[in-house]
């Protein structure tokens, strides 16, 4: 009897670091606070943040700002040179189609030079909001050093009826 006491607390001891380092490492639930993602993602959805990876454009990601977490989706990458025109995304001159937005969205006219850089630096990211004209983001904070992301996410959870796949149907 002893023996089976002991076996079973080994048992539950390693099932308990095994949820520790999982969520510490690889995967996490947050809550959305803000609403500068709306449509995408909406205040008080639950999401799973994946740790692990690389960042490509489109990828919705987390970041640290130190005093809060904001999210945002990855619209420019280290080295390139972003700009909207007429609403339209132009990357290192090239037009991209940001199939995800609605049409009901308005992206001001911006050139990265307005924060004052040609091209995103070295491990840095260059983040917005699908929520345009109410998201604090790239326009106004620069970019986002890669350091600063926690990871990505593209699955909500909770409300049930909010239960999604995010970015699975973009193409680039």
């Amino acid at each position: 009897m002893k023996k089976s006491k002991k076996r079973d607390f080994i048992d539950y001891l390693i099932i308990i670091i095994a949820v520790i380092l999982l969520r510490t490492f690889i995967i996490t639930p947050a809550v959305v606070r803000q609403q500068s993602m709306e449509p995408t993602l909406f205040e008080k959805d639950v999401i799973i943040i994946n740790k692990l990876g690389k960042f490509n454009r489109f990828d919705v990601v987390v970041i640290d700002l130190g005093n809060e977490y904001i999210i945002k989706r990855v619209i420019g990458l280290p080295g390139e040179h972003i700009e909207y025109i007429d609403n339209r995304l132009y990357v290192d001159g090239k037009y991209i189609e940001e199939a995800f937005l609605d049409d009901s969205v308005i992206t001001v006219d911006f050139d990265i030079l307005n924060i004052g850089i040609n091209n995103i630096t070295n491990d840095s990211y260059f983040v917005l909001g699908d929520n345009r004209t109410n998201s604090t983001d790239s326009r106004v904070i620069g970019v986002i050093n890669k350091k600063d992301i926690i990871g990505k996410t593209n699955t909500i959870i909770f409300p049930f009826k909010h239960i999604k796949i995010i970015n699975k149907n973009i193409n680039i």
